[in-house]
């Protein structure tokens, strides 16, 4: 067998309440790069599953520019890390410098790709620093700061100049290079959360959460004009980006709207087009990330939607997809359409995804629990939540009805619905297992042994229950009751997972000692052992329709993929398939696996048979 990586969901940039996010992008591939975690996301805005990820840095990334000739990128994180790498063959790394002692929240390239300015947290004055690119050199001294310097530009045409500003509320000027302080401004009345020079260097703006956007000259930094408040903002303005010809900026700003100013000389600062950017009107929808590329304005809400408007025609609606922020815990195919998907993240959310298309749409629900896990029967969503309860809710294309939820008085361990009597649900806790038909719990049994993964066959006859001690416990389900049928021995660590084949014919274990196991159903002898391959915990399994093939998804970041009638040392190993552990894994067809992990991305691979 073999693999090939088919489609990529990608994760939306990470976004934080009351701050701005400074996105980029490189006008001759119409790419935007932007950050989440540890991933640094490259993303065609022609086509959003042309996605390609760079994972290398040790700490969360915060933010990533494309060089001007858009052959390197400079990306950096919390630690104040600065890496360089090429946009091809394979992300080589070029130089990687320690620049600041703390968070970088923002850096720029000079128009000659020689030099770059990052500025972010520091100790002392070293909130700011100018290097060579190549070498790291320091090139001038950045006095003038006393607090975190949210945003910086480089002059991108001679006299080179750069502008900071921050949250000490000044813009500040530096001639240069070597570059010296030259002058400050103090026009703002709260955080200058973005600063921006217009393509051709003659002008500069800063915008602040004090609602105002002021114009300065590019050259001499005296201040020009400003944006109007008449049809202005009435929220902080996040972030800025300048039109390609220099005659008008995209601003967009906690009151959840954008809009597009005109700049030019006979009416600097008018409101010339307020966009309106889809979403339910809650806090999710403010929006703190612009930017303006060749023909296309992006901008980006608190919720992580994406939406683009056409500069050419600005009366269209904007093209807007999402996807998840946080780990995806669970997938979950729709029986009834296997190339429509279902995710979860434990912040809430849950997304339909359609192979070949992508995004496409989040699943509305009527509240906001977060989500453990999550399994999708026909017309209906069953989810357990970190709140101790279980809901089951009908599901309408994008809508939720009326959850029903049902507490069940502890934390959920693993949730398993009897798929051909979808009103079977087995929840297990630490102490046993919570029987639901429904909504109503029918028995709560404690089993003496704690328990860490529970199944149910599909036909709601049997359980299979795994303990800490790595026990497999096998039961009859009888009304509403459980007998023990036989007690398998073979894990050494304890069960993390357990699924029942499509067929029925066998189950499978992983445990948190890295191994797995296949079973035979009947007989309960092992069909297929020695599945040690992982070198770390096994989180999730999932069988092939045809039951012939089996995958484990572990925290080794990899999944690896078994023919059940072929020995273990004959399976395929996807490595590093999501950066921070693999979390959930379904097949949608025999040759089609979709897996979903700690860095919020979902990934298709198409198999090969041999």
């Amino acid at each position: 067998m073999s693999h090939e990586l088919k489609e990529t969901y990608a994760c939306m940039p990470t976004t934080e309440r009351g701050r701005g996010i400074l996105i980029s992008g490189d006008a001759k591939s119409n790419s935007i790069v932007y950050t989440n975690a540890r991933s640094v996301v490259i993303m065609s805005l022609q086509n959003p599953l042309d996605v390609s990820v760079y994972g290398e840095h040790a700490y969360p990334a915060t933010v990533a520019r494309f060089s001007p000739n858009g052959e390197w990128v400079a990306s950096a994180d919390a630690s104040g890390t600065v890496r360089i790498w090429g946009t091809r063959n394979n992300f080589v790394l070029k130089k990687e410098f320690r620049v600041l002692s703390g968070r970088i929240d923002d850096l720029q390239w000079s128009p000659d790709g020689l030099r770059i300015v990052a500025c972010g947290e520091g100790k002392g004055k070293s909130l700011v620093r100018a290097f060579m690119w190549d070498s790291g050199t320091n090139v001038g001294e950045f006095d003038g700061h006393s607090r975190r310097v949210l945003s910086c530009a480089y002059k991108p045409t001679r006299p080179f100049r750069v502008v900071t500003c921050g949250e000490d509320f000044l813009v500040n000027f530096y001639e240069g290079p070597p570059f010296r302080f030259k002058l400050s401004h103090r026009d703002h009345s709260n955080f200058v959360n973005c600063v921006r020079y217009s393509p051709d260097g003659s002008k500069f703006i800063s915008v602040s959460s004090d609602k105002s956007g002021i114009i300065f000259d590019g050259k001499s930094a005296e201040k020009i004009g400003e944006l109007s408040s008449e049809g202005g903002h009435t929220g902080s303005i996040y972030a800025v980006s300048w039109s390609p010809d220099g005659k008008q900026v995209l601003t967009v700003s906690a009151d959840k709207s954008a809009k597009v100013w005109d700049i030019s000389e006979d009416n600097i600062g008018k409101v010339k087009k307020t966009l309106t950017c889809p979403g339910t009107g809650g806090v999710e929808d403010m929006l703190v990330g612009c930017l303006w590329l060749n023909d296309y304005l992006v901008t980006v809400s608190l919720g992580g939607i994406i939406s683009i408007f056409l500069a050419s025609d600005l009366d269209k609606a904007p093209t807007a997809f999402s996807g998840h922020m946080k780990n995806v815990s669970s997938l979950s195919i729709l029986r009834s359409n296997p190339k429509v998907l279902l995710s979860s993240s434990y912040d809430g959310l849950i997304v339909k995804w359609i192979q070949g298309i992508g995004y496409s749409g989040k699943v509305q629900r009527k509240e906001g629990s977060q989500i453990k896990s999550l399994v999708a029967v026909e017309e209906e969503i069953v989810t357990s939540g970190f709140d101790n309860k279980i809901r089951r809710v009908s599901l309408h294309g994008d809508q939720c009805g009326d959850p029903e939820a049902i507490d069940i008085g502890s934390q959920p361990k693993d949730l398993s619905v009897a798929l051909l009597s979808p009103e079977l649900a087995l929840v297990s806790i630490d102490s046993g297992v919570v029987m639901l038909r429904g909504t109503k719990i029918v028995s709560t049994i404690n089993l003496g042994f704690v328990v860490t993964a529970s199944t149910v066959s599909p036909d709601g006859s049997e359980a299979i229950i795994g303990g800490q001690d790595g026990k497999l416990h096998i039961y009859s389900i009888s009304g509403d009751t459980l007998v023990e049928e036989a007690v398998l021995e073979k894990h050494r660590g304890a069960i993390s997972v357990i699924r029942y084949s499509p067929d029925v014919s066998m189950f499978a274990s992983g445990d948190v000692n890295r191994e797995a196991i296949v079973w035979d159903r009947s007989s309960h002898e092992v069909k297929l052992k020695n599945m040690l391959y992982h070198s770390a915990r096994i989180n999730c399994l999932a069988w092939s329709p045809d039951s012939s093939r089996i995958a484990t998804g572990s925290l080794d970041m990899c999944v690896i993929i078994y023919e059940v009638d072929q020995p273990a040392s004959s399976r395929i190993t996807i490595k590093g398939a999501h950066l921070g552990g693999v979390y959930g894994l379904t097949f949608s067809d025999e040759y089609s696996l979709v897996s979903s992990g700690e860095d919020a991305f979902i990934r298709v691979w198409k198999i090969t048979p041999p």
